[in-house]
């Protein structure tokens, strides 16, 4: 699978076109729906994938699913639903519920790859904030204690900033030693 990180938006928003063959699916369409469609170039758009409906991370996704051409999958179809693996194509992932930040946040994790695609959940040495609304600091530590449990080599694909390792976010992240693991 190949990821492809296209940077939109005032607020620096990191949405992710990941590729298997002509295949694609996206992550986080949240504006410049021009610079996204350049990514996708001439792939086929499987589905879109929403770790929170922030507007900075959804706000090209009426206009990338114009025609209801593919499935969008928004993070409140998961609640309350079993955690298990889903298929779009070849691309295999499973769901993580990731409070916190929000009440709706989700992580995608592609395990044969070992990357998750975390939203505003987890960042380089940081957590998202939860003094938004429905963003919940008790539910933000439960996720991290949650996270805590995979391997350390696991890629970390945020919302904004920089890609970081679930290992070095183990050592280095502070917010990670509020937690019990």
């Amino acid at each position: 699978m190949i990821v492809e990180r296209v940077v939109v938006g005032d607020y620096q928003t990191n949405c992710y076109i990941l590729s298997i063959g002509n295949d694609c699916l996206v992550i986080d369409p949240g504006d410049e729906y021009e610079k996204i469609m350049e990514f996708v170039s001439n792939k086929k758009i499987l589905g879109v994938l929403l770790t929170h409906r922030h507007f900075d991370h959804i706000g090209a996704l009426d206009l990338l699913n114009d025609n209801g051409k593919f499935k969008t999958y928004k993070t409140y179809e998961y609640n309350n639903v079993e955690e298990k693996e889903y298929k779009i194509g070849s691309f295999k992932f499973k769901i993580i519920y990731t409070k916190g930040h929000t009440d709706d946040s989700i992580t995608y994790y592609f395990e044969k790859d070992k990357v998750m695609f975390v939203g505003d959940f987890v960042f380089e040495n940081s957590i998202g904030r939860t003094d938004l609304p429905t963003g919940n600091y008790s539910e933000m530590l439960k996720s991290i204690d949650i996270i805590k449990k995979y391997d350390d080599d696991i890629l970390i694909y945020p919302g904004h900033g920089n890609a970081t390792k679930l290992g070095i976010e183990k050592i280095n992240n502070l917010w990670f030693d509020n937690v019990n693991s």
